[in-house]
C-alpha cells in the first residue's frame, strides 16, 4: 500500500489472473476458506464459476413469486369486493363474483407486480442503485473486459484480514494484489442535478393535482378532450335527418343480407305464408325470384314475388289468384299463441280495424268525421270472404307482412312467429262471432247456458230499472207541468183582482 492510499478506507483485496484455469483454482481455493464476500470478473462468461467461488442460488425467483401471488391475491380481492360486494353490477349475465370473468385483471396484476418484484428485487440485492464502485479506482481493472481475470475479496466478509488476505491471494497464483480504496471523486449531487431533479418531481405532480381537483369540483365546462374517439358526436332521436346519410336518415334501415345470430330461419314457407314446394311446379321464376330475394335479404323484391295479387276479396285479381298459399297456421295454436296474437292485435292492428275486427277503429273514425277523400276503408274481418276457407292463413299472414292498399307491411315491425300469431288470434276473433252453442263440448254447455241466463236476466234488470227511470221521470215532468200551470192561473187571478180593484 502506498502513502497516497495507507489513509483511505480500504474495500477489500483484488488480485489478477491470466487464464481461467488458475482463476477457478484461486477460486476454490477462496471458497474452501470460507469466504463468503467474493466476486470474480471475467472478459467473458466462465461456466461453473459460481460453484467455485460457492454463490448460493438467488433468491429473487421466490421474490417474483411473492410479488406475483400478492398481485393475484389484490385482484381477486378488488373485484370480489368492487363487484360482488360493494356495487353489485350484472355484466352479460355472469354472476356477480365470477373468478373466470376476473382472470384478465387478475392476471395483469400479477405480471405487474411480478416484474416490481423482480426488477426492484434485482437492484436491492446487488445493493443498487451505486454511483460509483472501489474497484474502478484500480486502473488495471479495464482489463476485465480484454484479456485478464480479477478476483475480489469484500473487506466486509467477516473473515477479512488484509493482510491475511494478500497473502492468501498470492499463494494462489495471483498477480499484482492491489488494496481497493476510496475513489476521490467528490460524492456530493451537482447542485444543478439535484435542483433538476427536485423541479422535475414538482411538475409531475401538477396533472396528479389537476386530476384531483377534477375529482371534487363540477363545471359547466366540457371536458378537455386529447382524443375526440365518440365523445361529442351528435345525438339523433327517431324519424329526426342527419347530414351523415344520403337519405339524411338518422334512423338506419337493416343493411341487407344480415340477420341476428341465432335468428335466422331458412323455412321460407314459414315466412312467405307460401308452399314453396308447390309453387315451384306452377310458377318456377316466382318461386326462383322468392328464394333469391329472402337469401339476399330484400325486402322490397320478396314483396314483389311474394303476393303480387291484390289482398282485395272484391278485386276480380283476387278471385282468380293461383297462388298456393298454406290452408293453416304452422304454429301450434294454443292460448299462449292466442294471447301473443292478441296483444300484437291491439298494437298494430286495432288502431284501423277495431279491437272488434269490424273496420271501425279510431283512424277510420277520424278519416270518416274529416270526410278524407283519399282514405279507404280497412276491411271488416268478419266479412264471409276474409273466413279461412275463402281467404287463407298463408294469405293473410302476407297481407300483414306486404300490406295491402293504404296498409304498410309490418315486416320490419313485427316478427314472423307475432305475425302468425296475429292471424291464429283473427281466426279466433271470427270463430268467437259466430259460434253456437253445439259447438261447445257438452261439459262445458251447461255453466255456458247459466252464463248466458245470468247475463239475459242482468239485461232485463237493466231494461226494467231504465223502464222504471223513464216512467218516474215522465211522471216527474207532468207533476212540474202541473205546477206551473197552477201557479200561471194564480199569477193571472191575481192580476184581474188587482184590476178590478183599481176600477
Amino acid at each position: 500500500m502506498t502513502e497516497q492510499t495507507k489513509d483511505k478506507k480500504v474495500h477489500g483485496v483484488v488480485a489478477e489472473y491470466t487464464d481461467v484455469d488458475s482463476l477457478m483454482a484461486a477460486c476454490r481455493r477462496i471458497r474452501d476458506a470460507g469466504y463468503k464476500r467474493t466476486d470474480a470478473f471475467t472478459p467473458f462468461p466462465v461456466h461453473g464459476i459460481d460453484d467455485a467461488l460457492g454463490i448460493k442460488p438467488t433468491v429473487l425467483p421466490w421474490i417474483a413469486l411473492g410479488a406475483g401471488a400478492t398481485g393475484t391475491m389484490i385482484a381477486l380481492a378488488m373485484q370480489i369486493w368492487m363487484n360482488g360486494i360493494d356495487y353489485q353490477y350484472i355484466i352479460s349475465g355472469k354472476p356477480f363474483i365470477s373468478l373466470p370473468a376476473f382472470i384478465p385483471v387478475a392476471f395483469e396484476l400479477t405480471i405487474l407486480l411480478a416484474s416490481f418484484g423482480t426488477f426492484f428485487g434485482m437492484w436491492a440485492l446487488n445493493g443498487l442503485p451505486r454511483f460509483s464502485n472501489p474497484i474502478f479506482t484500480n486502473p488495471r481493472f479495464d482489463r476485465a473486459t480484454d484479456d485478464t481475470f480479477f478476483l475480489y475479496i469484500d473487506a466486509k466478509d467477516p473473515q477479512f484480514d488484509q493482510a491475511g488476505v494478500e497473502r492468501l491471494l498470492g499463494d494462489a497464483g495471483g498477480e499484482q494484489i492491489t488494496a481497493v480504496v476510496d475513489d476521490d471523486t467528490p460524492t456530493k449531487i451537482p447542485r444543478f442535478l439535484l435542483t433538476a431533479i427536485v423541479s422535475v418531481i414538482a411538475l409531475s405532480m401538477i396533472p396528479a393535482l389537476i386530476v384531483a381537483k377534477m375529482r371534487v369540483t363540477t363545471s359547466d365546462k366540457p371536458r378537455f378532450h386529447i382524443f375526440m374517439d365518440m365523445d361529442l358526436s351528435p345525438a339523433k332521436d327517431a324519424q329526426q335527418t342527419s347530414t351523415l346519410f344520403a337519405d339524411l336518415r338518422a334512423m338506419r334501415p337493416d343493411v341487407p343480407g344480415t340477420v341476428a345470430r341465432g335468428a335466422f330461419d331458412g323455412n321460407l314457407d314459414y315466412l312467405t305464408g307460401i308452399d314453396m314446394e308447390e309453387l315451384s311446379m306452377t310458377d318456377a321464376p316466382r318461386a326462383q325470384r322468392l328464394v333469391a330475394a329472402y337469401a339476399q335479404g330484400d325486402d322490397a323484391s320478396a314483396q314483389e314475388g311474394g303476393d303480387d295479387e291484390s289482398a282485395d276479396s272484391g278485386d276480380a285479381a283476387a278471385q282468380t289468384d293461383k297462388t298456393p298459399w298454406l290452408k293453416s297456421n304452422p304454429l301450434d295454436v294454443d292460448m299462449d299463441v292466442l294471447q301473443r296474437g292478441q296483444t300484437q292485435f291491439g298494437i298494430y292492428c286495432a288502431t284501423c280495424h277495431g279491437l272488434d275486427g269490424r273496420g271501425n277503429g279510431l283512424v277510420n273514425q277520424r278519416a270518416q268525421r274529416i270526410l278524407a277523400t283519399a282514405w279507404v276503408p280497412p276491411s271488416n274481418m268478419h266479412d264471409p270472404t276474409l273466413y279461412q276457407d275463402q281467404y287463407p292463413d298463408g294469405k293473410l299472414f302476407s297481407t300483414i307482412t306486404n300490406g295491402v292498399r293504404k296498409m304498410a307491411g309490418y315486416a320490419s315491425q313485427i316478427e314472423p312467429e307475432d305475425r302468425w300469431a296475429i292471424v291464429a288470434y283473427v281466426r279466433a276473433l271470427q270463430k268467437s262471432q259466430n259460434a253456437s252453442l253445439d259447438e261447445v263440448p257438452s261439459a262445458d254447455r251447461g255453466t255456458i247456458e247459466q252464463e248466458v241466463a245470468d247475463v239475459k236476466q242482468q239485461l232485463k234488470e237493466a231494461a226494467e230499472a231504465e223502464r222504471q227511470r223513464q216512467e218516474e221521470a215522465a211522471a216527474k215532468a207532468a207533476a212540474e207541468e202541473a205546477e206551473q200551470a197552477e201557479e200561471a192561473a194564480a199569477k193571472e187571478a191575481e192580476s184581474a183582482e188587482a184590476e178590478n180593484t183599481e176600477e
